[in-house]
């Protein structure tokens, strides 16, 4: 039997206590790996979640940080590796929610937030935690991306913005890194069903444009995350996968 396993992986998950974030969580969990949960604010769901990954067998800790300030990346890493030990796998999973607008409604603040949530959040973690990967031979780096990032469609443009420079600075960090044994990639979800809203009539229109006619699930797209993490994905690097049902699909 084919068994994703992570076991003695170290494993630092940011925006862990969000829908998408505690299910890979569980997956790393419940694949083997010890779960450093990032969260900014929600400590009783990073609590709670911590008494899953502790449930599965595994070490597991809490870490309260800011992703989108280098200080608090730098005292955040200090706090795992102290605990943990060396991180072997990061999954970037946090990303600042504001209301879509059109380009001429967005405010300047939304790009600016989403440049700080998207790309600096993503070159922080690599600094902070890949040089000790590098000098181990052996890492991974998961970001989380978006199909928007290829629909680009109407009010999305901050959001895509920061996804397109996360997108950049994840595949030229790809190409800097693979020589030392560390894998860099992206799983891109589509409109995933939220807990609250399994059946929501909103999500009709949405859903006839997916080749495989459903919204996904938090699982899917984590499951996609530890296989990446795992070493059946060890000889692929610096691609975006998206977990879309179809809705994108990137061409040769």
């Amino acid at each position: 039997m084919l068994v994703i396993d992570l076991t003695s992986r170290n494993a630092l998950v940011t925006g862990g206590t969000g829908e998408i974030g505690r299910a890979i969580v569980h997956a790393l969990a419940y694949a083997g790996a010890n779960v450093a949960i990032h969260y900014k604010s929600n400590i009783n769901q990073a609590d709670k979640l911590l008494s899953d990954v502790q449930a599965a067998g595994v070490r597991g800790m809490t870490v309260q940080a800011d992703v989108t300030e280098w200080n608090s990346v730098a005292a955040m890493r200090d706090q795992v590796v102290g605990y943990l030990g060396a991180i072997d796998i990061i999954v970037t999973s946090a990303v600042i929610q504001y209301k879509w607008k059109s380009v001429f409604e967005q405010k300047i603040e939304d790009y600016e937030s989403q440049f700080r949530s998207n790309v600096l959040h993503n070159i922080f973690m690599a600094k902070a935690f890949i040089p000790s990967m590098m000098h181990r031979k052996w890492g991974r780096l998961i970001g989380i991306n978006t199909e928007c990032s290829m629909l680009a469609m109407p009010r999305q443009s901050a959001y895509v913005a920061g996804k397109r420079g996360m997108d950049g600075v994840l595949r030229v960090l790809a190409r800097e890194v693979g020589e030392h044994g560390v894998t860099v990639n992206q799983v891109a979800p589509g409109w995933i069903v939220s807990e609250d809203s399994l059946n929501a009539a909103s999500s009709e229109n949405y859903i006839k444009k997916v080749p495989l006619q459903r919204r996904g699930t938090n699982k899917e797209v984590a499951g996609v995350v530890a296989f990446l993490a795992s070493e059946m994905a060890s000889f692929i690097t610096g691609v975006y996968i998206p977990v879309c049902g179809g809705s994108v699909m990137p061409s040769i």
